[in-house]
């Protein structure tokens, strides 16, 4: 990669070459109790699915479900890269995540809610009840709304039952859904119904969150003129009320168009709707990525091959045996949610619990609180809401009896010091981890520990798991090898299940986004030539575990030496005072650009000056001098997402004084207009057009 020297002289370093400066953490082993019940604690498994046996191995995932139709051909690579998987196969996901788990659990809890006010009663919904609500929406859908397998419904709902009622019952009839993340905007959903050509939109009256009741039904006004002017008429919204016969929402029901879906449910009492077969390659859902700038892009994953790969990973991975209280913490408008809250823990007969509303709400010890309420014994989470709890209340876990045998981490990489809050603390050090690293477009796992059989690595997100086989190479697509210290880009040599089948109406923007990059010969047959290009930065340790460093566009070019911010917020939280940190690119006339911080601190810490050279101290010594920021801001809060994601792209923007966009939709737009004043000063917001690179940075959250 060059010498010190050659990045202080500015020498430009390829794209894919991001400076390395972690250091390999030691091994945890798995406790042998968890060992003991494993779903998967045979090695063989590996024999089973190595390259040789590809992609027959994919088998045994499909044999974990129903078919109407068996296959006949389990990979059909002939048109690269619009593989097929199970061709020939048919089956109903609904059918497969509630139909066939009545004969033997009709009686057992299928989804746990727990609504955000304490002092409102958390409830169960057994297989039983599932199948019958199911049912009945699936009867408004076809003889209300008129809707038929294969049209498009956009759900645009908070984390309540209705909505995975809603998912379940779109399967059911092979109507494809569009699930819009209920924190986006009415304009985000109107532009995605736009997109999937959606007449029917799916809404609640309002949720809570954080102590407050959110109106949610305008979003369903803003999103109808917004799809109208994409020119996309949306003939009926139907509307969830969060408590029966009672309105939350302020907004008036539009005549002819807005339906309170309980009152229009009365006709539908009783009703059974036969689960449609479908083609293991129809489209199962669309699932739009958020980024904050260009059209959004729909992607859409098939019925079966989805449907197989979500269970098998949700078994072997996630370990949930029907027996087992399972809690992702995710949201389901996110594909974990799709994944590994709904689709796969129910394929397998599990018992998911759905929190609707903030985990630090009222208290830091809520999640804990739950946790020990209903004995869950399976836990799934983000980094992002480890660090958040870890800030509002360290010692909170150790006041609680709940006992996991099981947690995950997802979303993106972990920084070792949280992994060992996580795994001490939360874990209280009887728990595997997973930490899990794959995408929107990928439909499962990619990379994890096998968590009976592999001891578990802080910060690394482990081997690749079954029947995946990675690559990392360099820009000029050569493989950079293990053990070597360099990064590149993270690459998948082969086709897999939950991969994506392109993007909606839109194959041209597939085939340039994920395969372009490392096609090797574009007439090429042979799906070996076709290399799916992640965007994510990542480097191979001499033991075969992969550490993903983020998103390629997430790097900050230093005089040619490109620094990955994953790294450099890691180096930041190994400071005992610091609760969280976000680093972005300052344009410099010398460098190009050089790191700026923003660190909030832990309750009850006030020295910010004393943390602040801390920081610069930390960056130095571990990262080296080109580490060094231009400042270390000490700020109140750092702007998030609904679903906790840091949005260093406005913290860029203030850093870089420009525009810093629309940030209404945020957790907490408040606190950008104060970081703001802090940075830039009590005058007017500066608004300049700044280079692409700072303009695009973070926009992938």
């Amino acid at each position: 990669m060059g010498s010190p020297q050659d990045f202080e002289r500015g020498t430009e370093v390829s794209e894919a070459q991001i400076a390395v400066h972690w250091k390999e953490e030691e091994f945890v082993h798995p406790p042998a109790k968890f060992i003991g019940q494993a779903n998967l604690a045979n090695p063989d498994v590996v024999e089973r699915f190595n390259e040789e046996h590809f992609p027959e191995c994919y088998r045994e995932y499909a044999d974990m479900l129903t078919w109407n139709q068996y296959w006949h051909t389990t990979l059909d690579a002939g048109n690269p890269p619009f593989w097929k998987w199970f061709v020939g196969g048919k089956l109903n996901a609904c059918y497969n995540c509630v139909d066939r788990n009545l004969a033997k659990y009709k009686n057992k809890a299928a989804l746990i809610f727990v609504p955000e006010p304490e002092d409102e009663a958390v409830y169960a919904l057994t297989y039983q009840e599932l199948f019958v609500r199911v049912n009945e929406v699936a009867a408004v859908l076809r003889d209300f709304c008129g809707l038929k397998t294969g049209d498009r419904v956009t759900v645009h709902m908070p984390m309540i039952p209705e909505l995975p009622i809603t998912m379940l019952a779109c399967a059911r009839l092979g109507i494809i859904h569009s699930v819009v993340f209920g924190g986006f905007s009415g304009e985000a959903a109107g532009l995605r119904a736009a997109d999937s050509g959606s007449r029917v939109m799916i809404y609640a009256d309002g949720y809570y969150r954080n102590g407050k009741v959110v109106d949610h039904k305008p979003g369903a006004d803003n999103a109808v003129e917004v799809a109208g002017q994409e020119g996309q008429k949306i003939d009926k919204i139907l509307v969830w009320r969060r408590h029966q016969g009672q309105n939350l929402s302020t907004k008036p029901m539009v005549k002819g168009r807005d339906y309170f879906i309980d009152d229009v449910l009365k006709d539908f009492k009783g009703c059974r709707v036969d689960p449609v077969a479908m083609d293991a390659e129809a489209p199962l859902f669309l699932m739009y990525t958020s980024g904050t700038t260009g059209k959004p892009k729909g992607c859409q994953h098939r019925t079966g091959g989805y449907l197989a790969y979500v269970t098998g990973t949700a078994k072997y991975y996630q370990d949930i045996h029907p027996e087992d209280v399972y809690w992702c913490m995710a949201d389901i408008g996110w594909i974990t949610g799709h994944s590994y809250i709904v689709y796969g823990p129910l394929a397998l007969a599990g018992t998911s619990v759905l929190y609707e509303g903030v985990p630090t709400y009222p208290d830091a010890g809520r999640p804990w609180r739950i946790a020990e309420q209903l004995d869950v014994n399976i836990f799934h989470t983000s980094p992002t809401a480890i660090r958040m709890l870890r800030k509002a209340g360290p010692d909170e876990p150790k006041k609680y009896k709940y006992h996991f045998k099981h947690m995950t981490t997802v979303g993106e990489p972990i920084e070792p010091e949280a992994w060992r809050w996580y795994y001490d603390v939360v874990g209280k050090r009887e728990a595997v981890i997973v930490d899990t690293w794959w995408q929107t477009e990928n439909g499962g796992f990619l990379c994890s520990t096998k968590p009976a059989l592999n001891p578990m690595k802080p910060g690394s997100a482990g081997p690749p798991v079954l029947g995946i086989f990675p690559m990392i190479y360099d820009e000029q697509g050569n493989e950079v090898p293990a053990g070597s210290g360099r990064a590149g880009n993270i690459c998948i040599r082969n086709p897999w299940p939950g991969i994506m089948q392109t993007v909606w109406k839109d194959n041209n923007r597939f085939v340039s986004q994920y395969y372009q990059k490392y096609c090797k010969d574009r007439n090429s047959k042979d799906w070996r030539d076709w290399p799916y290009f992640a965007a994510d930065g990542a480097v191979l340790a001499a033991d075969g575990y992969y550490r993903i460093l983020g998103r390629v566009d997430d790097v900050i070019n230093v005089a040619g030496h490109r620094l990955g911010t994953k790294e450099l917020e890691s180096a930041c939280l190994t400071l005992t005072d610091v609760a969280e940190a976000a680093v972005v690119p300052v344009v410099d006339e010398i460098k190009g650009r050089v790191p700026e911080v923003y660190v909030s601190l832990k309750a009850g810490v006030s020295d910010g000056e004393r943390v602040g050279r801390q920081v610069v101290s930390t960056l130095e010594t571990i990262i080296g001098k080109i580490a060094r920021p231009k400042a270390v801001h000490i700020v109140p809060d750092l702007p998030k997402t609904r679903s906790g994601k840091i949005m260093r792209r406005v913290l860029a923007a203030i850093s870089n004084t420009m525009d810093t966009g629309d940030v209404t939709t945020l957790a907490n737009p408040d606190v950008v207009e104060q970081i703001r004043q802090q940075i830039q000063g009590k005058g007017p917001v500066i608004t300049k057009e700044g280079p692409e690179d700072v303009k695009r940075f973070g926009e992938n959250e």
